[in-house]
This record gives C-alpha cells, sequence and structure tokens, in this order.
C-alpha cells in the first residue's frame, strides 16, 4: 500500500519515532483533493496519520515549516516525526466528529486569529496574482465566449484596481486552503491540517474561503467577522471581506472550469444548486468533488454568486470604501 521507493524512508520514521517497524493497521485516506498520500496507522495499539508528499512543484520545507509552527500553536495535530528531505511526517490521528456550523463559525473564527497572529511564515503568495493568473488560463481556453464573460471581467478588474496588494498590515501566517475536508473537529477543539499550501499571505483569504461554509446571511457574517476582529471590526474591514469574497467566487469559477470542462464549450448559464446548499454538502460530506462534473458544478456555483453580488448595492459601496481607504493611505 506504501509506494514502493517509499517504504525504507517510512521504516525509519517508524523507528524513529517508534522504535519499531512494525504497523499493526493501515488504511488509505483519500479525503480531500491533496497531492499527498495520506494513511491511518496503527503502532503499538495507537492511531497516527501518515502523511507522504510524492510530488515535487513545492519545496516540502514550505509545509513542513508551517505544520511544525501550527502544531506548536496547537492549531494543528501533535507532530511525532518529520523529514524533510523523504517528505515524510507522522502526527496524531484525531477522529473527526460533527462540526455544527454555528459552532463552526466561532471556533474557526477563533481559531483563524490564533494562526494570524503566529510568527510570519517565511515564504509569501499573493492570493490577488494567483487568481489573475487562473482567470487569464480560463480565458485563454476559450471555453465561453468572451463577451458572456465581459461584465463579470470588467467587475473583477474594478476589484483588482482598488484592493490593496501586499499590504504589510494583513500580511500574515495563512493556511491557504481552509475547508472542511482540512478541519478535524474532536467534539470541542477544531484542527487544521493539509499545511502544504500555507504561506505569507492576506488575512481575508482565509477569512472568505471558511465563510463559503458557515456564513449563510448578513447576521451570520458580522457575528463571524466581529468574533475574529473584536473591538476592531469596522466597515473597512468588512468591505475588504465582502470584496476578497468576490475574488475566491472567481477564482474557484476559473480553475474548476478549465480542469472540469475537458476543454469543451462551457454554457455558464446552466442550472446549478445553490450556493449554500452545495456548501452543506460538501461541509456535511455529502458532496464529494471527485469528478469533472462535481468540480464544474462546484465552479459554476461560485460564478453564479459572484455575478448576483457584482449587481448589488453592496458591491459598489465596498468598492468604495476600500478605494477612498487606498487614496487616504496614498495622501498620508
Amino acid at each position: 500500500m506504501i509506494p514502493p521507493d517509499k517504504q525504507p524512508a517510512v521504516t525509519k520514521a517508524l523507528q524513529k519515532a517508534f522504535n519499531t517497524d512494525t504497523v499493526e493497521a493501515i488504511e488509505q485516506l483519500t479525503r480531500g483533493l491533496s497531492g499527498a498520500v495520506v494513511f491511518k496507522i496503527t503502532v503499538n495499539g495507537m492511531p497516527y496519520l501518515l502523511r507522504i508528499i510524492n510530488h515535487t512543484r513545492d519545496k516540502p520545507e514550505h509545509y513542513f515549516e508551517c505544520l511544525q509552527a501550527a502544531a506548536n500553536a496547537g492549531i494543528a495535530p501533535q507532530i511525532h516525526y518529520l523529514n524533510i528531505d523523504d517528505k515524510i511526517s507522522i502526527t496524531a490521528f484525531i477522529k473527526d466528529q460533527f462540526f455544527p456550523i454555528k459552532e463552526a463559525r466561532l471556533k474557526m473564527a477563533d481559531t483563524l486569529r490564533h494562526l494570524h497572529a503566529l510568527p510570519k511564515f517565511s515564504y509569501q503568495m499573493n492570493f490577488l496574482d494567483a487568481s489573475d493568473m487562473f482567470l487569464q488560463k480560463f480565458l485563454a481556453a476559450d471555453i465561453v465566449l468572451a463577451n458572456n464573460m465581459k461584465d463579470l471581467v470588467e467587475s473583477y478588474t474594478r476589484i483588482g484596481n482598488v484592493y490593496p496588494h501586499n499590504d504589510p498590515d494583513n500580511l500574515v501566517s495563512c493556511h491557504n486552503d481552509v475547508k472542511r475536508d482540512n478541519i478535524i473537529f474532536d467534539g470541542v477543539h477544531p484542527w487544521l491540517v493539509d499545511w502544504e499550501a500555507a504561506r505569507l499571505n492576506d488575512r481575508y483569504v482565509d477569512l472568505a474561503a471558511i465563510a463559503n461554509f458557515v456564513v449563510k446571511n448578513d447576521e451570520d457574517e458580522t457575528e463571524f467577522l466581529k468574533r475574529y476582529f473584536g473591538g476592531t471590526f469596522d466597515e473597512y474591514k468588512q468591505a475588504r471581506f465582502f470584496l476578497m469574497s468576490q475574488v475566491i467566487h472567481m477564482f474557484c469559477f476559473t480553475i474548476c472550469s478549465v480542469s472540469g470542462s475537458g476543454g469543451k464549450p462551457l454554457n455558464i448559464n446552466m442550472t446549478t444548486p445553490g450556493f449554500n446548499e452545495f456548501h452543506d454538502g460538501l461541509w456535511n460530506c455529502e458532496v464529494n468533488l471527485a469528478n469533472n462534473e462535481e468540480i464544474l458544478q462546484y465552479g459554476l456555483v461560485h460564478l453564479k454568486e459572484f455575478r448576483d453580488n457584482m449587481q448589488t448595492k453592496r458591491f459598489e459601496e465596498s468598492v468604495r470604501i476600500v478605494a477612498t481607504s487606498k487614496l487616504q493611505r496614498r495622501e498620508q
């Protein structure tokens, strides 16, 4: 079950961590879309999580540095073994339990506040730049008529023109993939797993990503943001959160439509489930993005949310608030 080329490294890890190479039980876990191979193993009667990174697109130190910092802070599960050269980690196995959304809204705000207060990770990404890149790949794929995307691209561009890039006050240690698949809830405490995407990034990326699941209306949003920001919450932070949410909608649409369509023409007006309905399905593990049809549907759900939001007064007001703040900072 363990890749043959990784078996010597796994044996070494078991000896180092547990002074034995005997595994009493092993089960491959396939939840989530990580590029790593993940196993639940039982050693000396105790369960652990063995993770093997088997791709080379990133340096493993990106992942291990962030995982170690998060584990030390009690945000990620306890680490029993790390080896950068072998790209192997062994951490505590925590049995996931049902995580009520109302409870998650508050506890994930607390978890992200704790994460974002950590010393800054060494490696940085700019989500806006990444989103722009995937939009260009989508447009180059030519799977949707340009006229059908004109208004959407114009609205997205307006956000990019006013949203602060590399704002040092909001450049924090981020997970960058906060979704239900990467949250383990033990009944009391949420733990974040799969740290391969973690980088220094805009705090609003993490906030907007988890809000897709735990924020269902305006009241939920206010409760969530007040819990995270405390007494510093204001209309600027709420406007910035709203605009980043729209960037994430466009990002999810472009990346999912290119991969999910298989290069075939795409009807962006096709009927889809509601945004909250679809994300509830993901949260409760009733929807699994395991095939192109579901991936494409996920992208279209985000596109519809973006399209609906860009036609609201709140969109115009949020652009105005963030643009005004940006201009004021330049003049200072």
